[in-house]
């Protein structure tokens, strides 16, 4: 099969494997802009990979404070876990230890409770009241229903529950193949941030890059996934590998989104802005990663997303 060619850069005629996950939404504000992002970036902290981490989430988007419910600076961070149950269980250590402790922080859900694709709700709130050792209050503002935790400066507000979404999707991804690790980084950046103008969208991996991509599997006995050595540009030499002789770097953009469309959008915005830098930036050429099909249910093949979007 034929290669395909963006802004004269080669794509392989592949696809992207994805998986259904658990996933919600908070908005997290503070006195000042700063200290909505350092609550937001310690809760996010840790998060780059659901199978070692226990969670996957990253930041959305920042928030003035017209866009917030308590008129205060804001940050949405997204999160993403297996299933609601673990992903729970993370929401509320993350809550409970990043943003609880984070002078002037209050925390409501950042997915409207009418949302069509809002799926079973996860106590938050209702939860992290009991570190008030009975002195948390309730109360009701709109119909939703807040707790008022007392803590060193003055309140910690925190809604009580927050509703996750179903439809949410992780692992859309893109690999560069280049001829220098700067270039192919600048490379990998532009995409990222060509990814991150796309809603409901996170990239997870450090600065929105993963240089250390995995395979399933490995050849010692217990471990779970190992390096893609298909990809190590070390290894061009073995049977197996997927490079081509003037490729000495790789690196790979991971995407989880609230759903296959969001993730479909920032996964078509970071290859067309790669492709169109790539050639001052010696990119050989775009691929992507799967597992033949058989892992992930969500498939998305880069023929579908050379159009520009609509």
């Amino acid at each position: 099969m034929p290669d395909l060619i963006l802004h004269g850069i080669r794509v392989e005629d592949t696809f992207a494997e994805a998986f259904d996950m658990a996933a919600t939404a908070l908005v997290l504000t503070a006195e000042t802009p700063e200290w909505a992002m350092i609550a937001a970036t310690t809760m996010t902290g840790f998060a780059t990979s659901v199978i070692g981490c226990g969670a996957e989430a990253g930041i959305d988007a920042v928030l003035a404070p017209d866009a917030t419910p308590d008129g205060r600076p804001g940050v949405r961070v997204l999160l993403f876990g297996f299933d609601a149950g673990g992903l729970k269980d993370q929401l509320l250590r993350r809550v409970g230890q990043c943003v609880l402790t984070s002078p002037g922080s209050a925390v409501f859900a950042g997915i409207a409770w009418d949302d069509p694709n809002v799926g079973k709700a996860l106590k938050l709130g209702g939860a992290i009241r009991y570190f008030g050792d009975g002195f948390a209050t309730a109360k009701r503002v709109a119909g939703r229903r807040y707790w008022r935790t007392p803590v060193m400066d003055g309140e910690f507000l925190c809604e009580h529950s927050v509703p996750t979404v179903q439809g949410a999707v992780g692992g859309g991804n893109l690999l560069f193949l280049g001829r220098r690790f700067g270039d192919t980084l600048r490379v990998a950046e532009i995409a990222v941030a060509a990814a991150r103008t796309v809603p409901d969208v996170i990239l997870p991996f450090p600065g929105g890059v993963v240089r250390s991509g995995s395979k399933v599997g490995a050849r010692t006995k217990g471990m779970m996934a190992s390096t893609n050595d298909a990809y190590c540009p070390t290894l061009k030499g073995r049977a197996g590998s997927a490079l081509p002789p003037e490729v000495d770097v790789v690196l790979e953009i991971v995407i989880d989104g609230l759903s296959a469309a969001s993730v479909s959008a920032a996964m078509r915005a970071a290859l067309h802005a790669s492709t169109r830098a790539g050639a001052d930036l010696g990119l050989v050429a775009v691929t992507a990663g799967n597992y033949g099909g058989n892992l992930g249910r969500h498939h998305f093949h880069l023929r579908d997303l050379l159009g520009e979007a609509a």
